[in-house]
């Protein structure tokens, strides 16, 4: 049998004395967290593990000794480290040494209490301690080949090391009977901004916590739940934006201790989406009230609309007439085009008459960029939807004679092959429609918008940042490399973790969105669109004509 031995890179100077881990039976592997020096009192340590073992829920031992022969001065400490197997009992004892400067090590193992005692072969797993707690092990997205069963297996060396936190607490400062050597012995690494944010997020989270449960109070009040609140709350982007928002600061303002590494992740990522969702919104509203660029906007809008309206009035005169020198239904052509003319008069008129309120609300608007560069954005898709409100209309009011016009057709080819519609099953339900699915040109320009929301709602950018700066954070694995192999010396590798790539950060640790825009893949909504699909509400999925 093949034993293993994870030595923690830290130790390898450490000066001699016993070892302490935890064993893994079904592994066959001990996993050594740090080397408790002499002189120490065998009875002192054994209280010593007892305590950390009852805090940290692991089953800690003494697994063997260390011996540093650069350190060794004392012909019988070896003899010394063989009989300490006596008073601690643990099998299969351990014993390694360090051969002064050579880069050759002896890794033995002893079996005192078998009937049969010999030694196994033995392979040297260095790993960097700091890298190894830090480091989350994310399991495998392919289980085949074994693959979960080896993620598993790390898994528990992983987990060994950082639910051992408690013992790397102490280092050589500290005025305690034992003396420990691990990754932290020449002093805890801590910093006093760390610890002050600590200190004043407490009050912090509970001032916040208060105010948004005020916030989300008024919100579920039955006010809004009546008619036309209920309507804009669930149509306007800006309004299901704030809720999305609303919702991410009661999660990061909460005082439940995140219970593991991925809810710990989660709050991470929207801490840090929304610090950059308000910085890009400042930098945005920085840039709106720097040289009155929000009067030169709203100079320009009423000029823009004017150009617009004309455009469309030219198109409706030419479709009223002989366009491309086709003969149309000239009273249909007529009504239809007179029509939209009286439309496209009232649009113009609508707009001239808030032309005096444009630059105010468009300086209230830019001053929204405060909550973030989503909620500016959301508003823009709304001023936009408000804006192109005829052409909204334009469409239903076409696309209802076209669906009617295809509806006949359809019938009449039926009546043609002798079919009938099935009169049972005919049904009659009502079906709403959403602003962004009936407008084909608008719909482009908003999905736009409403993609870079959804990029900033959803992009994990501490998991990221994280990625770039501490890859070893996010492990997905580890891969060994060779340090020594030689004929009558046990095996050494070294245990190096692999990150994870940026794809699968974005897939594990993406935030959840309120909406996913638009509702349909474009090729779909242009099918839909170009076939009376979107204005059938009397359709559905499973039903089939003939």
């Amino acid at each position: 049998m093949v034993l293993k031995v994870f030595f923690p890179s830290c130790c390898s100077s450490a000066d001699s004395g016993i070892l302490i881990g935890r064993w893994l039976s079904e592994q066959s592997s001990a996993v050594v967290l740090a080397v408790v020096h002499f002189p120490f009192i065998p009875v002192q340590v054994k209280q010593y593990l007892g305590e950390v073992q009852r805090l940290t829920k692991v089953s800690l031992s003494v697994l063997g000794s260390w011996s540093n022969s650069k350190q060794e001065k004392e012909e019988g400490l070896s003899e010394f480290l063989e009989d300490l197997g006596t008073i601690f009992s643990h099998e299969p004892w351990i014993q390694i040494s360090k051969e002064g400067d050579s880069k050759f090590w002896s890794c033995s193992t002893l079996q005192k209490h078998s009937s049969s005692p010999k030694e196994e072969e033995v392979i040297l797993v260095y790993y960097d301690q700091r890298k190894v707690m830090l480091s989350h092990l994310h399991p495998p997205l392919d289980t085949a080949d074994g693959r979960a069963e080896d993620a598993s297996k790390l898994s528990a060396i992983f987990d060994t090391v950082a639910r051992s936190r408690v013992l790397f607490m102490t280092d050589r400062y500290d005025e305690g009977p034992i003396k420990l050597t691990h990754w932290q012995s020449e002093g805890v690494e801590a910093s006093i901004i760390v610890e002050l944010l600590k200190q004043t997020s407490v009050p912090a989270c509970m001032l916040l916590t208060f105010l948004l449960s005020l916030v989300s109070g008024i919100c579920r009040s039955r006010v809004l739940k009546f008619w036309p609140l209920s309507f804009l709350w669930s149509k306007l982007s800006t309004c299901e934006q704030l809720g999305h928002r609303l919702q991410h600061l009661q999660v990061i303002s909460s005082n439940k201790k995140a219970q593991t590494q991925t809810q710990l992740m989660r709050k991470a990522n929207i801490f840090v989406s929304l610090l950059i969702d308000v910085a890009l919104g400042i930098l945005l509203m920085s840039w709106l009230y720097r040289k009155n660029r929000i009067g030169h906007l709203a100079d320009t809008l009423i000029p823009v609309a004017d150009h617009v309206a004309e455009e469309l009035q030219d198109l409706l005169q030419w479709l009223m007439g002989a366009p491309a020198g086709l003969k149309m239904n000239r009273a249909l052509d007529q009504v239809l085009g007179r029509f939209f003319l009286y439309h496209i008069h009232l649009w113009i008129s609508y707009i001239h008459l808030m032309s005096p309120f444009i630059e105010m609300i468009l300086w209230y608007v830019g001053l929204s960029a405060c909550l973030g560069l989503t909620v500016a954005l959301c508003i823009l898709s709304d001023i936009i939807a408000l804006l192109t409100f005829h052409i909204y209309c334009f469409y239903v009011y076409g696309a209802r004679l076209y669906c009617l016009k295809i509806y006949g057709l359809s019938s009449l080819w039926r009546l043609f092959r002798g079919k009938k519609w099935n009169v049972l099953r005919q049904r009659v339900d009502s079906c709403s429609y959403d602003l962004d699915q009936l407008r084909l040109l608008v719909v482009i320009v908003q999905g736009l918008i409403h993609l870079l929301v959804d990029l900033i709602d959803s992009l994990p950018f501490y998991s990221l940042i994280l990625r770039l700066c501490r890859s070893y954070r996010l492990a997905a694995g580890v891969k060994f490399r060779v340090l020594e192999q030689q004929d009558g010396k046990p095996l050494r590798l070294l245990m190096q973790i692999n990150p994870l790539s940026y794809g699968a950060v974005v897939q594990t640790y993406r935030l959840p969105t309120y909406s996913c825009y638009p509702k349909d893949s474009w090729a779909s909504l242009c099918k839909k669109l170009f076939l009376g699909e979107l204005i059938y509400p009397w359709k559905h999925k499973g039903e089939k004509q003939d």
